[in-house]
């Protein structure tokens, strides 16, 4: 049996990228029954790519109660949908085996991860306050994605004068607008850009020298859309709600690699559940992005543990 199920976790603060702002993560929490035994999985419909919690549902009920894993791969497109019931079906298996995720999958354990907090787009004044605030953090996230972000960058820079940035666009910027701040964000110390242009809009990027690394985020989905990316792209953004679950992440975690690209994980605003197979896909990523519990005030049961280290594998008594 297949059942899915909304849930909304409350944010502990309003999330702003260049599309909008948000005050509530929807979810669908999809459970998969089979010998008496349940596993259960997170996805994050996303309007960017034209789901709603309505047709994700319907996308996850329209599946046979006995489908596989195997052949869930090719029932539906790489997409939210796919993700939530393939990972209930990783948890499943474990949880009838016995055995960890990571060891039916034939990996090595899982071990922390370092990662990159997220700030909300907003004034100057307030990124300031908030990036003096995490200043402690190590690498910080930097939501921009306007013609008038310098005065956010370097207000950002100010209050965390040691933080490594990561500065996501959000396909916010046109060609113009990147070709100008892009010596700034040398400048002040940026160490990765990701999504300065609109999916298929971004050709300009194969055509400039980029020294400052740029990744593909909403340009990047499955496996087999990677390699349109290389020479535009210097890292991947993986996230499970794009390629469609934990099966084909590793399998594009891959190719990706075989053409020469660095990774980074990266996550929709969710819970722990969410976040928890993501971590398995993380641990050879030179970037992880799983901060998405940490933007909530409240979350699952059981939830992901972070710390000084980053963000450890799940328990068992979560996921996997």
């Amino acid at each position: 049996m297949i059942t899915v199920t909304p849930d909304t976790f409350s944010l502990a603060q309003t999330f702003t990228i260049s599309r909008g702002s948000k005050t509530h993560a929807h979810v669908l929490t999809v459970r998969v029954t089979r010998d008496g035994v349940t596993g259960w999985g997170e996805c994050v419909p996303y309007p960017r790519y034209g789901d709603t919690l309505e047709k994700v549902t319907a996308q996850i009920e329209s599946l046979p109660a006995n489908i596989s894993r195997a052949d869930l791969q090719t029932a539906l497109p790489a997409g939210s949908a796919r993700n939530a019931v393939d990972c209930a079906l990783w948890d499943h298996a474990a949880k009838a085996a016995g055995q960890r995720v990571w060891q039916l999958a034939g990996l090595p354990a899982p071990k922390p991860v370092p990662i990159a907090y997220t700030l909300s787009l907003n004034t100057p004044e307030v990124m300031r306050a908030e990036a003096a605030k995490h200043a402690h953090r190590p690498i910080l996230k930097i939501k921009l994605g306007t013609p008038e972000d310098m005065p956010r960058l370097e207000a950002v820079r100010a209050g965390a004068p040691k933080s490594i940035l990561i500065i996501d666009a959000n396909e916010g910027w046109t060609p113009e607008i990147y070709a100008d701040l892009a010596p700034h964000l040398i400048r002040l110390g940026v160490a990765l850009v990701e999504q300065p242009l609109p999916q298929g809009a971004d050709d300009m990027l194969g055509e400039i020298a980029r020294p400052l690394p740029v990744a593909a985020d909403e340009s990047a989905h499955d496996a087999a859309s990677l390699a349109a990316l290389v020479g535009k792209y210097d890292v991947i953004n993986l996230k499970l709600d794009k390629t469609g679950g934990l099966t084909e992440a590793l399998r594009a975690r891959n190719e990706a690699q075989r053409l020469g690209f660095k990774l980074m994980v990266g996550c929709m605003v969710g819970s722990s559940l969410a976040m928890a197979p993501a971590t398995l896909v993380a641990q050879t990523a030179s970037y992880c992005d799983l901060d998405g519990p940490l933007l909530l005030s409240q979350d699952r049961d059981n939830p992901l543990h972070y710390d000084g280290a980053g963000v450890h594998p799940p328990i068992a008594a979560l996921w996997g």
